[in-house]
């Protein structure tokens, strides 16, 4: 098995830990020629990408991949990898069987604090957002194309060790922002590479919702990792007035509440299915940190 990770930052380093094992080939492409050392130390073969062109290292190591992993985000000009490869992906590589593309629940738009399901229609609010529609459909139509799978799993909020309340806290940057009724999901980062190597394992294409099990107000899940650290959270903030960039308002401008129905129906064992206990075991390891 050849797991290819264009992207590999923090949600592909973790799928690539999940996927690794005796005869497992993990390779991943970075923008940065500094990433390339501490990928490496993942035991991930790291390639410059800069969405623009493939280079001959990149290219050759393309055609042995058997499972690709797109986490690039689309921009203006679409998915780069679909903009280089749509048509000669198999050409490209020639071994894919499987796909998974990380999109976001973001597609859902705003639902006002409704529950959603992968049977939702979309109606997506952000630029990104509709962006991310756009690149799912390709890859939707790159997999019946090829006549293999494609998971494209929405995100919620991701977090993890090193990208955590508990980081924020300790830094000072914490915002315990009140907006009537909000709601947020969630999901630890180590349950993003599970549910991926879940999914490939049972060579499953189709939409899933990869979050936690208790949507909640974004204030609790500050209070709490201040109660776990033994501290006084931030003061209360209204949102209507707080001082936020455009995107941390727009984040706001959405409320729904996201089911991972489907993929516990499946059978998926989320290590991490509600905020409280995650934070727990991140407290108590001592792997807030990372």
């Amino acid at each position: 098995m050849h797991v290819m990770i264009f992207g590999c930052g923090y949600s592909g380093t973790a799928i690539a830990k999940a996927f690794a094992g005796p005869g497992v080939r993990i390779t991943g492409t970075t923008r940065s020629p500094d990433k390339t050392g501490p990928l490496g130390q993942e035991g991930i073969e790291a390639f410059l990408f800069d969405g623009e062109t493939f280079d001959p290292a990149l290219s050759e190591t393309m055609k042995s991949a058997s499972h690709l992993v797109q986490s690039i985000a689309p921009g203006k000009a679409g998915d780069p990898l679909l903009r280089l490869a749509h048509m000669n992906i198999r050409a490209l590589m020639p071994k894919l069987e499987w796909v998974c593309y990380l999109s976001t629940v973001g597609v859902y738009g705003d639902h006002k604090g409704a529950w959603v399901s992968e049977e939702t229609p979309l109606h997506p609010v952000s630029d990104r957002s509709v962006e991310r529609v756009e690149a799912e459909d390709g890859w939707h139509r790159v997999g019946i194309r090829l006549g293999i799978p494609v998971a494209v799993l929405r995100l919620a909020g991701i977090y993890g060790p090193g990208r955590n309340t508990f980081c924020n806290l300790e830094k000072g940057t914490a915002r315990r922002l009140i907006k009537a009724n909000q709601v947020f999901n969630r999901i630890r980062v180590e349950d993003i590479g599970a549910c991926a190597k879940f999914l490939s394992e049972r060579k499953l294409g189709g939409i899933y919702n990869v979050t936690d099990n208790e949507p909640g107000p974004p204030q609790d899940v500050i209070v709490e990792a201040a109660r776990l650290m033994g501290i006084e959270p931030p003061p209360e903030q209204a949102f209507e007035t707080a001082e936020l960039t455009p995107m941390a308002r727009s984040f706001y401008g959405e409320n729904k509440r996201v089911s991972n129905a489907k993929l516990r129906a499946l059978g998926f064992p989320f290590r991490y299915p509600d905020y409280r206990m995650s934070l727990a075991q991140l407290w108590s390891s001592g792997r807030w940190r990372g």
